[in-house]
């Protein structure tokens, strides 16, 4: 072996690589951006989360003081502020409507006698009384639920602590508003669903216009009477369809083998999938334009791949990500695809329950569209 003539090579694949600002930016600006995007997206706990309480203890007066004493005051009061944001309401049917509604994650609950009942436990333990907390929750988002679970216990813990009472007070956490035995799976399923639709789908059609342009197939269909919008409603219609045979596959695996739970109508979780791909195929023609050869097109995943595999929800909540950089998730087509799924699948909603997520995903396909037939329509000029 000639070391010199490798060297030659070596020498070569530099050079080369100073004339491509592409494969440039791959090499030092993708890490920085995962890095970063990895760091910020996993290096949070979850935090304001909107809960609703229903307190309605009494208090005790005890002699000699003239002022009562109220317990679950003091446990509110030592609720984690950056975790909770925290609303009142009246009454306990009123708080699971506004979770019902999506308004709020659980609803925390007060019985009338609290403080009287932990008073009387301390100094009778035997009596048949309950001295218990009632969390209802909102489950389809696991990781927040138990967010909310353990803020409030902490809050529960800290105050019998400061009074330096050994009271009996329990968390009941068990009776969820939606997704009552959710698990885990059941949250990531929904996520993966639009995941793997927008990135394929993505990727396919970057990948499938850059090859039709490098073989010139592109410019001969364009050679026909075919115009520009027909060409990309065509491919709309068939990602669409392969986006639902790719859901079709995942539901039957999560149910067949992992034993999801599905609550809601699975065909409107299908429909709102459709909505992401024709978002998807158009975005990845938009990117095409920008692309002269396969290579170049593969270096568009890291870019496209990480803010939604980090930003969107889909595998750690948005309620985890600092709060000046969630307006970036906002900003993500699979956000909007995987909140309304997942309300559909587990929480069981309707359309009216997710229309704000489908004007949303409606809004990113017809823009995307546009953008898609204009940049067709400028590469043929």
């Amino acid at each position: 072996m000639n070391i010199r003539r490798a060297l030659c090579v070596t020498k070569r694949i530099f050079l080369g690589l100073r004339n491509d600002k592409r494969t440039l930016a791959l090499i030092f600006i993708a890490p920085v951006i995962a890095m970063f995007v990895f760091g910020l997206a996993f290096s949070g706990d979850v935090k304001d989360v909107h809960v609703v309480v229903v307190n309605q203890d009494e208090g005790l007066q005890i002699p000699p003081s003239a002022v009562p004493v109220s317990i679950s005051q003091k446990i509110i009061a030592n609720f984690d502020t950056e975790v909770l944001k925290v609303d009142y309401v009246n009454s306990e049917e009123e708080g699971v409507k506004q979770v019902q509604e999506g308004g709020a994650y659980g609803v925390i609950v007060f019985p009338g006698n609290f403080t009287r009942d932990i008073y009387s436990k301390i100094q009778n333990p035997s009596l048949p009384i309950s001295t218990t907390v009632q969390v209802m929750l909102d489950k389809s988002n696991v990781n927040v639920a138990t967010a909310i679970t353990t803020a409030v216990s902490n809050a529960v813990l800290k105050t019998m602590s400061d009074m330096g009472l050994q009271a009996p007070v329990n968390v009941d956490a068990g009776n969820a508003i939606y997704a009552k035995n959710a698990k885990f799976m059941d949250f990531f399923v929904p996520g993966i669903m639009a995941f793997v639709v927008f990135l394929l789908t993505t990727l396919l059609t970057l990948i499938t216009f850059v090859g039709e342009r490098t073989s010139g197939n592109l410019e001969r269909l364009q050679s026909t009477p075919l115009r520009e919008s027909e060409i990309v409603i065509g491919y709309a219609i068939a990602f669409s369809i392969i986006g639902m045979l790719q859901d079709v596959i995942l539901i039957a695996i999560g149910v067949g083998y992992f034993h999801i739970l599905i609550v809601g109508n699975i065909f409107l979780a299908f429909l709102v999938v459709a909505l992401l791909a024709v978002g998807s195929l158009s975005l990845g023609i938009m990117l095409s334009s920008l692309a002269r050869r396969e290579s170049q097109a593969i270096q568009f995943f890291p870019f496209i791949t990480l803010p939604t595999f980090l930003l969107a929800g889909i595998f750690w909540p948005v309620e985890a990500i600092p709060s000046w950089l969630r307006p970036l998730s906002y900003a993500i087509p699979p956000y909007y695809a995987v909140e309304a799924t997942r309300s559909v699948i587990l929480r069981g909603w309707g359309v009216g329950g997710i229309w704000v997520d489908i004007v949303a995903l409606l809004g990113f396909a017809i823009a995307f569209l546009v953008l898609a037939v204009w940049s067709l329509q400028r590469g043929k000029g």
